[in-house]
């Protein structure tokens, strides 16, 4: 179960069958400055047998949304109560690489499955993932890998062992890789709320990750034909739709949103925003006509 979508769009195809998810649309909190935030909709989560474990990114791809200290412990409740795991993907999360800029603590328990990974930190090609677990998931996971993978690369951990003992890892992760995210989030918030004056546009509150979440609320196209009149300009953005996993209703909210990369240098940011800015101007105008 994932308790809120969208989510992570590598979960889609993480299944050996179709239609291992079930997840719940989010709660939306509007807030000042045209940003808005998700929640988790504990009132609508609903737990039985076929539900095998609960799973949540954090901070999450797509949107930067970050789950709550209290969400987090309302989520393990819910999964011990249940003799289910929480699975945490935490690829950005706290202590390392922490592009997190919320103020929330890490979170572990024996009933937790935490992921994390290299990736972030600047490695992306050692593909260094790090479970941490209780003894028997991390034995299962062991034994799995020594059939699938044979010989897992040691570079990726040792490498990240003498981070750790050297105390450098926790250091560049809050002195350089968070401030660099967070000023590149900042600068790109900036430039669509300039560009962008529509009242229907929001922005997720970057709370997170390296991507921003563009709410463009009554837009008269889906963002799959956006997606498409950028790509034809030479902006690449991913269409929302593909991130609401596990869910067969059709919601409005999942085609008027899509997810932007804000990692580039700031004359390609500044063009790349532009041009975004001028083909939402012209589906509102069109929507507006007919």
């Amino acid at each position: 179960m994932l308790p809120i979508a969208p989510e992570y769009i590598g979960y889609g195809d993480a299944g050996i069958d179709e239609d291992i998810f079930v997840s719940y649309h989010p709660e939306i909190e509007l807030l000042d400055n045209g940003l808005f935030k998700y929640h988790v909709d504990f009132e609508h989560l609903e737990i039985d047998d076929s539900v095998a474990a609960i799973c949540a990114s954090r901070p999450t791809n797509p949107t930067g949304n970050v789950l709550t200290d209290e969400e987090i412990h309302k989520l393990d409740k819910l999964a011990r109560e249940n003799n289910i795991p929480l699975i945490i993907d935490n690829a950005y999360g706290l202590p390392f690489p922490n592009i997190i800029f919320e103020d929330v603590e890490p979170f572990w328990n024996e009933n937790t499955i935490l992921c994390m990974s290299l990736s972030k930190l600047g490695l992306p090609g050692l593909r260094c993932g790090i479970v941490i677990a209780s003894e028997e998931v991390t034995q299962a996971m062991t034994n799995m890998n020594g059939i699938i993978s044979l010989a897992p690369g040691s570079f990726g951990p040792a490498l990240a062992h003498h981070m750790i003992e050297k105390g450098d890892i926790l250091e560049l992760s809050s002195n350089v890789i968070k401030p660099f995210y967070q000023q590149k989030s900042q600068r790109a918030v900036e430039l669509l709320q300039s560009a962008i004056t529509d009242p229907r546009f929001r922005i997720h509150k970057p709370e997170g990750a390296i991507f921003l979440w563009l709410w463009f609320d009554e837009l008269p196209i889906t963002t799959m034909e956006l997606y498409q009149r950028l790509k034809d300009r030479g902006v690449l953005i991913v269409p929302g739709e593909y991130f609401f996993i596990g869910q067969e209703d059709e919601w409005d909210h999942a085609h008027q949103c899509l997810r932007m990369n804000y990692v580039q240098d700031d004359d390609k940011m500044q063009q790349g925003i532009a041009i975004i800015a001028e083909e939402v101007a012209k589906a509102y105008s069109q929507g507006t006509s007919d």
